[in-house]
């Protein structure tokens, strides 16, 4: 056998000449290494190395997730979504958050909810956000409701209604915000024109902190005229302008009120402009020419809240027991009846 016939010795790294590229120790592709682009590994509850490609985690998503379905993510949220009942179908944690979310995990086990352990990046590729804190709850969707649901709220409560409107807010920080400002004042509810608005993705839920599990959200085709529908019902609209001649905090809220908002960088639609009743300024003393729409609907929310008649709490039983043996007399308390809403020069008023 010649020279150039004898097998020569494989170079370092397995690599030979015409031959399979072969694994580097301690290199890509070897022990301890991977190659580019190809899968990375990932670890199961046990321990097994696992490979997740992202078509795998899209196949996941696929099978978790249907179109009836909807996706609330982070640990506030899916705590809302608990205490308001809604109709779960699976819970998905990271494993290495369980011990952190083990009160969770038992309240689901109790209700008998699926747990199923997944990778965080598949959670963040359902709620298409990456601060899920390790877990999500898959639900059944929400029901949508009508702008008479929002009024039927009020009624139920013996309230004056209190809405507010977006006018297509379309960041979902802002649009979460602004959720959790509503609840917080008791809104009745929101009235969100369908365009251009951001939708009630897993991000705004989040961002809301679960709150929006206690409102009604109306979304219509024409916030324009929905707005009409409401004035004609002695609901007075109210909105924010940087030049209106009344400040916030010198303009009457008291009543049926809606509160419109308007998105961020162009504020108010023209249709929506012609609607509005009553515009109000917000004081600036600083540098900065605006507030984005979160903050600034959150200070008429609260501004009116400030003006609305407080409900009556119900006095403890221990207390009455205690002032029925004195025999002290409990003051007599007396609402006050909120003043009749402004008449509008181009739309006639019904009272309602």
């Amino acid at each position: 056998m010649s020279d150039d016939q004898r097998a020569r010795p494989p170079r370092p790294g397995g690599f030979r000449p015409g031959g399979p590229v072969g694994p580097r120790p301690g290199g890509p592709g070897g022990p301890g290494g991977f190659r580019p682009g190809a899968p990375r590994p990932t670890f199961s509850a046990g321990g097994a190395k696992q490979w997740a490609s992202r078509r795998a985690i899209s196949l996941q998503v696929a099978g978790m997730v249907g179109p009836e379905h909807e996706v609330i993510a982070g640990r506030r949220p899916v705590e809302e979504a608990f205490a308001a009942r809604r109709e779960a179908v699976r819970l998905l944690v990271v494993p290495q958050r369980r011990d952190a979310l083990q009160q969770m995990v038992l309240h689901a086990t109790a209700l008998r909810i699926p747990i199923i352990e997944v990778e965080g990046a598949l959670i963040g590729q359902l709620s298409g956000f990456d601060g899920h804190q390790g877990v999500a709850l898959v639900v059944k969707r929400r029901p949508e409701a009508a702008p008479e649901d929002l009024l039927a709220r009020a009624v139920a409560r013996g309230e004056a209604p209190f809405i507010l409107a977006l006018d297509g807010v379309e960041d979902p920080q802002n649009f979460g915000s602004l959720i959790r400002s509503a609840e917080a004042v008791g809104v009745h509810g929101l009235l969100i024109g369908s365009k251009g608005a951001a939708p009630l993705s897993p991000a705004a839920i989040k961002a809301s902190a679960g709150a929006v599990e206690h409102l009604l959200v109306a979304r219509v085709e024409n916030l324009a005229d929905e707005l009409t529908a409401l004035r004609l019902r002695g609901i007075r609209v109210v909105g924010a302008e940087a030049e209106a001649a009344q400040g916030y905090r010198e303009a009457d809220l008291r009543g049926p009120l809606c509160i419109v908002i308007g998105a961020e960088g162009r504020g108010l639609s023209p249709a929506v402009r012609k609607r509005v009743d009553l515009f109000v300024r917000i004081p600036m003393a600083g540098k900065v020419a605006s507030l984005n729409a979160a903050v600034a609907g959150s200070i008429l929310l609260f501004e009116a809240l400030g003006q609305r008649p407080v409900a009556a709490q119900p006095v403890p039983a221990s207390e009455a027991m205690l002032t029925a043996s004195s025999g002290a007399v409990a003051p007599a308390s007396a609402d006050v009846a909120a003043p009749a809403a402004p008449e509008s020069d181009d739309l006639p008023h019904v009272g309602g």
